[in-house]
């Protein structure tokens, strides 16, 4: 344990793999409060930079595909950093995006990694066993992007040792580089203090029974926000200066991600205001809601515009709020913008949407999740149908692109129930603009886990989903089945799910308008 005397300095990591397409704003909001408070922070986003440094690394092209991806990495990057790209075939986008990945998988495929532009899947160690996270500590001469962060970590110390290394662990797909990394650090630069924190390791913290099974490696585990935590070990008590609408991008290569523009991620509340959906994972953690100020919000949006000049601001909020919808109608926050809402009677009522149009609303995303209203009833999710095609009629006449998200094989669901599905869907094709389509986890510690018959779905002390005996037979292989042969055998389904933008999806989607 460090001794709080003095000033000290943090660097706060985005480790491998995340879409390379926006800053994190994790972790650019725990440095605009640190720097608020006078701490020494900064920020690396290892998740782009190392990307961009495999993919100029050289690599064995054993076929004509991969030579062709190999010689044309470059253009493709500056194709995905410009606007056109966005606004010509869907072809030029998916073939470029097709063979920037295609670099990506050779230059893991020989370290036993399939390696993508969102995803990171080891073929020996699983993210959700901890022993497999600790080997990949270990190991970390094996991760394939070992020669650029032994390089680019070796440099941070060098110029300026930090005191402390703060990583933000939000997706699997980020575990086993992280661990990698920390498993360096630990090695070559031994008296730093490690924190691991982030949406994935407050999951982990909140399994029953958890124990911190990564001592030697990780210094300190954090639970939700850590603002307070990094304050603390920095000497900063309760005087300290926390504000929730600030980000401070400053750090963050905005003009290489790879995007038309600079994408601006940001909150306007914590938790989800809803939070009766069965199964939900927000309850079983105890998490609250809270919404943060609205005028605060477009403030840190304004805050922002001047610097970044963003391209698209993205809410990151579980669902924005009818209130500050129409806050953002009566003071538009400038840039065009998108976010997750849920369907409530506002979106279908023209002056609203005709409104949020006219403040820069470029895409909503819309959990309808079932067209039966059976399985909606069952899992609380407070949806109407009705009021669903209203409202997707409503975007689709004001000119807001929708992307929807289906979830089939909850436990209410069977084969009729996907069909009724199947069906509203269809009926509303002309006002659906992109599919996301999902197969049902069971979140392994909710409530309702108790009442099923459940096995384990990955073996791992870390697993966060179990198994479960579908109580009308509606199992995963049936579901998915019933997806690839009869879902996408209608037609004007098949070419709705073939407009998602392959990797990026959503946060690439409204820039195709």
């Amino acid at each position: 344990m460090i001794t709080p005397t003095a000033k000290k300095s943090i660097l706060l990591i985005h480790p491998p793999v995340a879409k390379p397409c926006e800053p994190p704003a994790g972790i650019a909001r725990l440095s605009a409060v640190l720097t608020a408070n006078d701490v020494d922070c900064r920020v690396l986003d290892a998740s782009l930079e190392g990307l961009l440094a495999l993919l100029g690394t050289p690599v064995n092209a054993p076929d004509t595909w991969s030579r062709r991806a190999v010689g044309s990495v470059s253009r493709h990057l500056a194709a995905l950093r410009s606007p056109s790209l966005y606004s010509g075939t869907p072809d030029r986008y998916r073939r470029a995006v097709s063979d920037i990945n295609r670099v990506l998988y050779l230059s893991g495929d020989h370290h036993g990694v399939h390696l993508s532009l969102s995803n990171y899947i080891a073929a020996d160690l699983s993210p959700v066993r901890s022993r497999d996270l600790i080997a990949s500590s270990r190991r970390f001469k094996e991760n394939p992007f070992f020669p650029y962060f032994e390089e680019r970590l070796t440099a941070c110390f060098s110029d300026s040792a930090p005191d402390i290394i703060g990583f933000s662990v939000n997706f699997m797909s980020q575990a086993l580089c992280a661990f990698a990394m920390a498993g360096f650090i630990r090695n070559r630069f031994p008296g730093t203090r490690i924190v691991f924190g982030g949406g994935l390791i407050t999951s982990w913290m909140h399994i029953p029974g958890f124990s911190d099974p990564f001592e030697g490696i990780a210094d300190d585990l954090v639970a939700g926000p850590g603002e307070r935590a990094l304050l603390s070990m920095c000497g900063i008590g309760d005087d300290a200066v926390i504000s929730d609408t600030a980000y401070d991008y400053t750090g963050f290569p905005v003009d290489r991600y790879l995007a038309p523009g600079p994408i601006l991620p940001v909150s306007a509340s914590a938790g989800c205001y809803w939070r009766r959906c069965s199964f939900c994972p927000e309850r079983s953690e105890g998490a609250g809601y809270r919404p943060y100020p609205p005028k605060a919000v477009a403030d840190a949006i304004g805050a922002r515009a001047d610097d970044m000049r963003p391209a698209l601001v993205h809410f990151l909020d579980n669902a924005l709020s009818p209130r500050l919808m129409e806050y953002l109608i009566a003071h538009p926050p400038g840039p065009p913008w998108y976010g997750f809402v849920r369907i409530t009677r506002h979106l279908a009522y023209p002056d609203f949407v005709r409104g949020l149009k006219a403040s820069g609303c470029a895409m909503l995303k819309l959990g309808i999740e079932s067209g039966d209203p059976r399985v909606l009833r069952d899992l609380h999710k407070g949806i109407d149908l009705a009021v669903v095609s209203r409202a997707l009629r409503t975007l689709k006449a004001e000119g807001i692109s929708v992307y929807a998200y289906l979830l089939f094989g909850m436990p209410a669901e069977t084969h009729e129930s996907a069909v009724k599905t199947m069906e509203f869907v269809s009926t509303h094709a002309d006002a659906v603009d992109f599919l996301n389509l999902a197969v049902f986890n069971l979140p392994a510690y909710c409530p309702e886990a108790g009442t099923l018959d459940t096995s384990d779905f990955y073996e791992g002390d870390l697993s966060l989903y179990r198994e479960f005996r579908h109580p009308s037979g509606w199992n995963r292989d049936q579901v998915r089945r019933f997806l690839a042969r009869e879902f996408r055998s209608v037609p004007a389904l098949r070419a709705i799910i073939n407009n998602d933008p392959p990797f990026f999806t959503s946060n690439h989607a409204p820039f195709f308008r």
